[in-house]
């Protein structure tokens, strides 16, 4: 097991009042990273990352030499998916295509972390295009599974103490199920409310910004700083429980015996200390709202490649060979109908909390345990609804 504690929140807190010298921190974090990296391939590779973050160190003492002026992020190392723009990194999407190809400003999400005091640690490992073709990366936890995607190296990094902090993306269930499989936390904020611009594209419609941390503090940290229109008091704990509602039916039928037992088992532990669970049947015909969503994904998928695709086809997956093939053949109206249902679904959704005086969904993060090997990132289907919603 490679995991380590790494909490954001209380690290940024010693860096900021110097209890904890920043460039020792980053020696430290980087003979981690040197010790653990040839096991868990949460990096895109790079020769130079311990001097170029200790340079950025002392650039950044140097720059706050006062405590009380120090940003909240101050010194908090930071793993970013490699199909975010990162001004002097490559953009590589876990591709073998040309990387000045991916070219352009980088990612406002990026800006946002730097003119907070965050350092770089680097470029995470991304299945290819951040679809389904698995990169290297392993589970800290246990080498011989899945850390899920397609932000593997993301939520393999948080979990393997590499970084407090890492930002990945979803447009089915690339943040929810492998911070599951690695046990950190993962947040999937609605749409666009982490801006997307600087990100490389699969399906903009469906593409969102998502974070991983490895507790809640944390993560309510960096949402201070990368949400539009955070609401601090609203991360506080509420008052009284909250009133959840689980979707039974089909949808809920999806998940393994395994991923039920582990789900009715923390519905159980919630109830005993006071939050009340209610159960009502949504999505009935949700193999065609998964249908929808896959041909809107491939649709959109297959407009952002036309040109690529037609230069370098012989440089993508058989993964990206069948979703090209797909999405070449859903039309514009179709794709329309399908944004028009995603906004349907969003109503829908809050509708029913409304009806039932409920305050939140609850649902699985995964089918079930980060399946065995790295063949396959695991299902997403759980987190398709959500993600589809917004």
């Amino acid at each position: 097991m490679y995991t380590a504690v790494f909490p954001l929140a209380r690290t940024v807190e010693a860096l900021r009042n110097d209890e904890l010298s920043l460039v020792q921190h980053v020696h430290a974090v980087c003979d981690r990273i040197e010790m653990a990296e040839p096991y868990l391939h949460v990096f895109v590779p790079e020769p130079r990352r311990r001097e170029r973050l200790v340079e950025d160190a002392v650039e950044l003492v140097e720059l706050y030499t006062e405590p009380e002026r120090r940003p909240p992020l101050f010194g908090a190392l930071v793993g970013v998916k490699d199909i975010f723009r990162v001004d002097g990194f490559f953009t590589r999407a876990g591709s073998e295509l040309p990387p000045e190809l991916f070219e352009g400003p980088e990612a406002s999400a990026v800006t946002r972390l730097k003119q907070a005091g965050a350092l770089i640690a680097g470029k995470t490992v991304t299945t290819e295009f951040a679809y389904f073709q698995p990169g290297p990366t392993r589970n800290p936890h246990n080498l011989a599974h899945t850390p899920g995607g397609s932000s593997s190296g993301s939520a393999a990094g948080v979990a393997a103490g590499f970084f407090p902090l890492a930002l990945g993306t979803q447009t089915i269930g690339s943040v929810i199920r492998p911070a599951a499989f690695c046990g950190v936390i993962g947040f999937k904020p609605s749409y666009d409310r982490i801006p997307t611009d600087g990100l490389l594209y699969f399906s903009q419609s469906l593409d969102h910004v998502g974070l991983f941390t490895q507790d809640l503090e944390g993560m309510a940290l960096a949402c201070s700083v990368l949400c539009d229109d955070w609401d601090a008091d609203a991360a506080r704990p509420a008052e009284t429980p909250p009133v959840l509602l689980v979707p039974e039916g089909e949808y809920l039928d999806r998940a393994s015996a395994e991923g039920r037992y582990a789900f009715d088992e923390h519905l159980s532990r919630l109830e005993k200390a006071g939050v009340r669970v209610l159960w009502t049947r949504f999505f009935e015909d949700f193999w065609e709202l998964e249908e929808e969503h896959r041909r809107l994904m491939a649709g959109e998928a297959a407009r952002v490649h036309r040109e690529w695709y037609a230069r370098y086809d012989y440089l993508y997956s058989e993964h990206m060979h069948e979703i090209m093939a797909v999405g070449s053949q859903v039309t514009e109206a179709e794709m329309e109908t399908a944004r028009a249902n995603q906004r349907k679904l969003r109503q829908a959704l809050q509708e029913k909390l409304t009806e039932l005086g409920a305050d939140l969904w609850v649902a699985p993060p995964a089918r079930g345990p980060a399946p065995e090997g790295i063949e396959s990132t695991g299902n997403p289907i759980m987190n398709l609804p959500w993600t589809n919603a917004g």
